[in-house]
């Protein structure tokens, strides 16, 4: 034994003394265990008896024994008839156990798209945030009571792993009626949010090192996916018609892209360039993933009709959440496949997924079934449509530096692109004033290309707030400082 005897009851005692609110037992068996990695106590070596030990420290041997035998059982010591001796153990006598080994990342990391900050409270004008506060909560949980009550433990295990069948078929009517595509309920998965299903995309359809191509700029999450899963991520630019259909890049194992609403421009794919997109995935034996990320909200003329629904046995997987719809904690989205891909994965998704979150999966059916998903719909379509004019009518009346405003007719924030202003410190000093726009030069991976501007939701934002909101960017962009992004 290294520490002497003496040493050692030091040591215990005042492991005792400061215990706080930890047993004797426990204190103990803390530090002894210390003083075991820290090579304190040498491996072989003999510990003075339990009888001993409990007259040293004025304590009962059923408190030494207990500390001693769950160190013992964890392999730090060794107990038998002749005593108790340290066990040998692999890093030697005073070695500094306590020094952080290098830590390496997996080289795919190490370009990944800059992660978005979730501030909650939301600061004003963030991104991709629904007006939570208009969610009819109380209804929510009558919803959820009932389902507790009526399925009870039975909600407590796995579940089916393609989701609550309930609900996917409420997903599928919804989809008939909203999006023009036309599926039962076996063809549907249900995921934690859209980005679980662009992972589950990327599982079954690639395999490290194919291509994937992205909308450039376009959403930051796809591209982590991809680049996690080892796929080359090529960006293909964005024109005014949607995605730009490269033939000359090399040939893509995924295409992902958000045809009824690009994030974060703002267009709709024409029926021409889907029809070509649909035409040169098919060729080329690759699949488009479709991203339907807000659709729901368009504020003049008709819905755009999903991908998915153009053409029989299309090569497009569909991703559809309730992120947007609801409330982002909610964690539910969807991915629809063609007939043939459905049935053959069916497999695939019961190794890769475990059903779960059932309460709420049940809940949200009925919210679908008993048309309070439709209703809630409706009413905030009427709210988001106010307050993208309000952001609009702020922008044009305060925003003095030239500025062009994209974003479409509908969705849930508007892009604005700037020239000569660094986007991302404009966006980090927004913060101090309780404001959290995006910076759209982040999103682009070709940044030759790139241009600067400010992403700014309006979802979980009062319009009355918009005036002081763009008078405070409008202030910060004009402060002498900033130089070209």
């Amino acid at each position: 034994m290294n520490i002497p005897d003496e040493a050692l009851y030091r040591l215990l005692r005042q492991a005792l003394e400061t215990r706080a609110t930890d047993t004797r037992q426990r204190a103990l068996y803390r530090v002894l265990r210390e003083v075991i990695l820290a090579g304190k106590l040498q491996p072989r070596s003999r510990l003075p008896g339990s009888r001993i030990l409990a007259e040293a420290l004025t304590v009962s041997r059923n408190t030494i024994n207990a500390a001693l035998e769950q160190l013992a059982i964890e392999g730090y010591l060794t107990r038998n008839r002749q005593g108790t001796t340290v066990s040998p153990l692999p890093s030697s006598p005073g070695a500094d156990v306590s020094s952080a080994q290098p830590v390496t990342l997996a080289a795919r990391l190490l370009h990944l798209p800059v992660g978005t900050r979730r501030d909650s409270p939301a600061l004003w004008l963030t991104p991709g945030l629904p007006a939570t506060n208009y969610f009819p909560l109380s209804l929510w949980r009558r919803l959820l009571d009932k389902v507790l009550r009526s399925e009870g433990s039975l909600l407590l295990g796995y579940g089916d792993p393609a989701g609550e069948p309930r609900l996917r078929v409420a997903i599928a009517r919804h989809l008939a009626l909203s999006r023009g595509i036309h599926c039962d309920a076996s063809q549907i998965v249900i995921t934690e949010g859209s980005l679980e299903g662009m992972s589950l995309c990327t599982h079954i359809l690639s395999q490290a090192g194919d291509v994937a191509w992205v909308e450039d700029p376009g959403y930051p999450g796809a591209k982590s996916v991809f680049m996690t899963a080892g796929l080359r991520v090529i960006g293909i630019p964005i024109d005014e018609e949607g995605l730009a259909l490269d033939k000359t890049s090399a040939t893509p194992a995924l295409i992902f892209t958000s045809p009824s609403h690009q994030y974060p421009l703002g267009q709709v794919m024409s029926a021409s360039r889907r029809l070509a997109l649909l035409e040169y995935a098919q060729q080329q034996s690759a699949w488009i993933v479709e991203d339907d990320y807000d659709s729901e909200f368009r504020y003049s003329g008709e819905p755009i009709p999903a991908m998915l629904g153009m053409r029989e046995n299309a090569p497009v997987v569909y991703l559809g959440t309730f992120s947007k719809t609801l409330f982002p904690a909610l964690r539910i989205g969807f991915m629809v496949m063609p007939p043939a891909l459905a049935e053959a994965v069916k497999p695939i998704v019961a190794a890769l997924l475990r059903g779960g979150h059932r309460a709420e999966q049940l809940a949200l059916a009925h919210f679908i079934e008993e048309g309070h998903y439709a209703r809630h719909l409706a009413a905030m379509r009427r709210l988001y449509r106010k307050r993208q004019g309000a952001l609009r009518d702020a922008l044009a009346s305060e925003l003095s530096c030239p500025h062009q405003v994209r974003g479409g007719e509908g969705g849930l924030h508007l892009t604005v692109v700037l020239d000569k202003v660094n986007d991302v410190a404009l966006a980090e000093q927004a913060r101090r004033y309780q404001l959290a726009p995006g910076a759209l030069s982040r999103l682009y991976l070709d940044l030759t290309a790139a241009q600067c501007g400010l992403i700014l939701g309006y979802g979980n934002t009062s319009a009355s707030h918009y005036l002081t909101a763009v008078r405070t960017l409008n202030r910060l962009i004009a402060q002498p400082q900033r130089g070209q992004g």
